[in-house]
């Protein structure tokens, strides 16, 4: 059973306004997304905003986004920009959990 939605993590692409994508974890994105944009997010985003989200998956843990989380950051830009298609994410994730 998933746990209940206040306890799920997600990992977020986002676009940055010069073109740069970023990738983070939270619980609420939309929320983080916000704190980027106003200049209290994460120390690379700062300048950088408005950001625009590319792609969301969820987590069942911390943990779990975590390990996702530097599994994109150690991705060539050109394949994080493949993940910002439709769905690319997540069968991202997937193989990383050995899931197919």
């Amino acid at each position: 059973m998933a746990p209940p939605r206040s306890d799920r993590w997600f990992v977020y692409l986002a676009r940055c306004a010069d073109g740069s994508l970023y990738t983070g974890i939270a619980r609420d994105v939309a929320q983080r997304i916000a704190q980027h944009d106003a200049g209290k997010g994460a120390k690379y985003t700062r300048g950088r905003g408005p950001l625009a989200l590319c792609a969301v998956r969820g987590c069942a843990s911390k943990g779990e986004a975590l390990r996702l989380e530097l599994a994109v950051k150690r991705l060539p830009r050109v394949d994080k920009e493949r993940l910002t298609s439709t769905r690319r994410l997540g069968a991202f994730a997937r193989r990383q959990r050995g899931e197919g």
